[in-house]
């Protein structure tokens, strides 16, 4: 299951990120996206979605969400 699908509200533990950009790779793990994380949708907008990660919110487009596997 992807952040795309996921339900609004509940919280989830990141499994694996697929991407094959190491910079993005970097820019997530930097926001503290990476396996074992919990990761909560806050709500899904027309072109992605906002999460929650550790202490902080951000607004994430659908092809990003689609490479994080819950």
């Amino acid at each position: 299951m992807t952040l795309r699908t996921a339900e609004e509200g509940k919280e989830y533990i990141i499994q694996r990120i697929n991407t094959d950009d190491e910079e993005l790779d970097a820019f997530l793990f930097s926001l503290g996206c990476y396996s074992g994380e919990p990761i909560t949708v806050v709500s899904h907008l027309k072109g992605g979605c906002v999460v929650s990660i550790k202490d902080g919110r951000y607004n994430i487009d659908y092809d990003l969400a689609d490479a994080i596997e819950i």
